[in-house]
């Protein structure tokens, strides 16, 4: 029996006034339940949603109209447990509020790691507010790879078997994993090999330039800008393309960003200055886009630094029922032979599934840095790595005042990260008020500064 919830009036008349989306279906109780059962599957096969059953359209305007008890929506229950059962996916509770009758039925449904069906059997995914049916065969496929029921990992590549069992990756793979096996028999064995073709794990680990039977599908471009802002007059340099097998592809990567962090000066009022990141935070998450990107997808891994922060695009979304806000504490590879196999080469550049980013985001908070932030796309994940300290702004002005005779309105933007100069200004006012800090008696206009209160 589900839960009833009492609301209160304002938050219905609020909810009411919502607009339906990709998050967000209302429904009249009326309308049969295997057809509601499609927004159901279509929420778990994309990015999860909420399901108002007992919420009637008229004219317009959302209204309330709900069952008279729990029994009355007992066949909606049913129907959607044939969707997913309730505690997998699916969560529910009925919904009264003073004034208005009857209860509406809430159905949370998450992002599922399955492919989910209607009533009917039929696949939906939910694109704005709407629920699209999903039938062709590729379109099943590529909706069972967003859920890492199937990889692309697995597929064969039309090249040589030499091209992995006879090249130098391999042989210096199993020397030290392996060193008694001979390379076509070890693939095989770890099926790695299918009939005469290698599949796409094994070219990407062992293939000397997977990019060769990948083009446009495993390689690495990196790029410079010299603003704030992306756009191609800011680039400083051509951008760096890094190929080769991913686990000299990942280190080859990362030594390339580390080094082109430490040389990229920034001119500000003060002259240059640079930035620098944790190498561990970049390591761990480079790796990560390395090891969990959809190699299905025809796109690069793209690494953009910038004054204020560094990112790193992978192509693909997140794969099942990760999202950004989960991704910490599930559990899910996209790509298992990759991950499995890049972690048994020598000094590997990843750890268990799941604990590089952990890494990562430790070594931020040592350096007390923001949290790297993660943003699913349509067709990508970014992550963005910006250089912004925890403390508060009035508390970073106050640091800085702590070892430096002044500060004025530009520098305490540069280093707070806060992009108004009026805001900025209003920092100033309360640190003032505060006993903090006081004018620097004789600096007007733009060299108008600020110092630590003195006595």
């Amino acid at each position: 029996m589900l839960e009833i919830i009492d609301v209160p009036s304002e938050d219905v008349a609020a909810l009411t006034l919502k607009q339906e989306g990709h998050f967000l279906d209302f429904k009249d109780k009326r309308i049969s339940p295997g057809k509601l059962t499609r927004s159901l599957a279509a929420f778990c096969n994309s990015d999860g949603g909420d399901l108002y059953v007992g919420i009637a359209e008229e004219s317009g305007k959302f209204t309330w109209s709900g069952f008279a008890d729990p029994e009355d929506a007992n066949g909606h229950i049913q129907a959607f447990e044939a969707v997913s059962p309730f505690g997998e996916d699916l969560t529910g509770e009925f919904l009264r509020t003073p004034g208005l009758d009857g209860l509406v039925l809430h159905v949370n449904a998450r992002k599922s790691r399955f492919v989910r069906s209607d009533s009917e059997s039929r696949v939906y995914k939910r694109v704005g507010a709407q629920n699209l049916p999903v039938s062709s065969e590729e379109s099943i496929l590529a909706l069972r790879r967003q859920k890492g029921l199937e990889s692309f990992e697995e597929e064969t590549v039309a090249v040589a078997l030499s091209e992995v069992t006879n090249s130098l990756p391999i042989l210096e793979y199993l020397v030290s994993a392996v060193p008694t096996a001979e390379p076509e028999v070890y693939l095989r064995g770890q099926y790695l090999i299918h009939g005469q073709r290698p599949t796409v794990a094994a070219v990407l680990l062992f293939a000397e330039q997977p990019q060769a039977a990948l083009p446009k599908r495993c390689g690495i471009k990196i790029y410079r800008y010299s603003s704030e802002e992306m756009s191609r007059d800011r680039l400083v340099q051509d951008p760096i393309t890094v190929e080769g097998h991913l686990y000299a592809q990942v280190y080859s990567a990362v030594e390339k960003t580390v080094r082109l962090i430490s040389e990229a000066a920034f001119l500000s009022d003060d002259g240059l200055r640079t930035v620098a990141y944790p190498a561990e935070t970049l390591h761990e998450i480079i790796t990560n886009a390395v090891l969990h990107r959809d190699y299905s997808v025809t796109d690069d891994v793209h690494v953009r630094i910038y004054e204020n922060r560094v990112e790193v695009e992978s192509p693909g979304r997140l794969p099942g029922h990760i999202t950004p806000a989960n991704i910490l504490s599930e559990r899910l590879s996209r790509n298992p032979f990759v991950v499995r196999h890049l972690n048994r080469f020598p000094d590997p550049p990843n750890k268990d599934v799941g604990e590089g980013l952990d890494t990562a985001f430790e070594f931020m908070r040592k350096l007390n840095l923001k949290q790297p932030e993660i943003l699913e796309r349509e067709h990508s994940v970014l992550v963005v790595i910006r250089h912004e300290s925890l403390a508060s702004p009035a508390q970073q002005v106050v640091d800085h005042l702590n070892s430096n005779e002044s500060i004025r309105n530009q520098q305490a933007r540069k280093l707070t990260g806060v992009l108004s100069e009026s805001r900025m200004q209003k920092i100033f006012e309360d640190l003032i008020a505060a006993n903090e800090i006081e004018h620097v008696p004789g600096t007007a206009g733009r060299g108008y500064a600020y110092r630590r209160k003195r006595s």
